[in-house]
């Protein structure tokens, strides 16, 4: 995520670690470095000089003059701005109005707005304990209204019908009477994508808007415009009374100027971050842990929070039973670990999160994906459950044929298990109770907080 914004900046911070003494001039060329970054990154131009006024005056500031360590007194300022630019703390939806709350979903076409209906339902229901009904006003689009009937009964959330012969006014009007029937919490209203220029559409969401009395108005905008994203959300806002926005397709995005500008520019806060395509793939946007992820700090609390809600608890407490009993950690257990981190992203969203892990090699990264876990899935599931729970008896005869029933070769079993040796090494090592001495070795490999 933010890659290029994200390696340009940590580019710039490099150059001030390890000064004792910081002057204008050398704050001045990290200043430079910076601002060709956030320029490169399609940040606002308006929002990228407030960024470096901030940080020269802070930077400059009796504080960090003194400081013991400068260098790192100046990313603690880098950061603090970023934070500050962005919006400080985490905006929730409003919901505390009379059920049921209608939260109303606008942009342009492609921008992601029933995938993100459907995301934004399934957040509510499981994080919120929320009843939730969608509903598509779209009317114009070929099978809309199918694609989000679709995804609410993926979701699991209740959906009302609706039909392309009738008027997006009356939908929305008879969906929420619905949902005040059926004692819905919150009715999302996915509504059809317009540009900003079409002014008869425009007054048709601004009619829709009043309405339904919206407590939420999102817009919904992809962050791979960049630049042209902060100009569509102003001129959305300019017609609708929007209360924040839902960035979408962030996992895509290596510049990642949209989200450092919208709050400056709009004055409406970011709620939300899309990622990937999946129905899980929304994020309560927290700039505190955006700034940390894009001066290299990584983003332990929302990778907490993940493995809080989607890693298989009773699966983690047989494994424990098994290491207490003193059985081994075999092939089955090592699938079900690969299949556990693919529900959390697979590694590369893993190591996104930790700190110091942007110093891996692009090429590295690249290769630490989900399409790599499922081959390796694959190869586990081609043995036998003898096999599995005995990897030592896999030899010639059985690699060929497990590597002809997964679809691979004979390079790969022997390199999935490789992997399982190391694994089943560094369980091992865990069962014993090593789980404090690795942690301290890699303390003082890992790079740490910069402040």
């Amino acid at each position: 995520m933010f890659e290029t914004l994200s390696n340009r900046l940590q580019g710039a911070m490099r150059s001030l670690r390890g000064e004792t003494r910081l002057t204008e001039k050398n704050i001045s060329e990290a200043l430079r470095l910076v601002r060709v970054a956030l320029l490169e990154a399609d940040v606002a131009l308006s929002t990228t000089k407030s960024l470096i006024d901030t940080i020269r005056v802070r930077a400059l500031g009796q504080e960090v003059i003194e400081s013991l360590n400068p260098g790192q007194a100046v990313i603690k300022v880098v950061y603090d701005t970023l934070v500050e630019t962005m919006g400080v703390t985490c905006d929730r939806l409003n919901l505390a109005a009379r059920p049921p709350a209608v939260v109303l979903l606008a942009g342009l076409q492609g921008s992601g707005k029933t995938t993100s209906a459907a995301k934004l339902a399934r957040l509510l229901k499981e994080r919120e304990r929320k009843k939730v009904l969608l509903v598509s006003v779209d009317v114009y689009r070929p099978a809309a209204i199918e694609q989000l009937e679709r995804l609410a009964t993926e979701v699991g959330v209740a959906f009302y019908p609706s039909r392309p012969d009738q008027k997006p006014e009356a939908i929305a009007l008879a969906a929420l009477d619905q949902a005040k029937r059926e004692a819905i919490d919150v009715l999302i209203v996915d509504t059809a994508g317009r540009l900003h220029v079409d002014q008869e559409m425009m007054a048709e969401v601004r009619a829709l808007q009043a309405a339904v009395n919206p407590v939420e108005t999102l817009f919904v905008v992809d962050s791979m415009t960049g630049q042209d994203a902060v100009n569509t959300a102003k001129a959305f806002n300019d017609t609708l009374t929007l209360t924040g926005v839902i960035l979408t397709k962030t996992d895509g995005d290596a510049r990642g100027g949209a989200a450092l500008s919208l709050r400056s520019v709009i004055g409406k806060p970011i709620k939300f971050l899309g990622v990937g395509e999946k129905t899980d793939g929304l994020e309560p946007f927290h700039p505190e842990r955006l700034a940390s992820r894009i001066l290299g700090m990584g983003d332990v609390l929302t990778l907490i929070e993940e493995a809080e809600r989607k890693v298989d608890r009773e699966s983690a407490d047989r494994l424990a039973q098994k290491f207490k009993k003193g059985k081994g950690f075999d092939l089955e257990d090592f699938r079900e670990q690969m299949m556990q981190m693919e529900r959390m992203g697979g590694m590369a969203s893993l190591l996104d999160k930790l700190p110091g892990m942007n110093a891996i090699p692009a090429a590295a990264r690249d290769r630490l994906n989900n399409h790599e876990t499922g081959r390796l899935v694959a190869i586990i599931n081609s043995m036998t459950p003898h096999e599995r729970r005995f990897p030592d008896i896999i030899r010639g005869s059985r690699k060929r044929r497990i590597a002809a029933g997964s679809g691979t070769g004979v390079p790969e079993v022997n390199r999935l298990l490789k992997q399982f040796t190391q694994a089943q090494r560094l369980m091992k090592q865990m069962g014993k109770g090593g789980l404090h001495k690795m942690m301290a070795q890699m303390k003082g490999k890992m790079p740490g907080l910069p402040f």
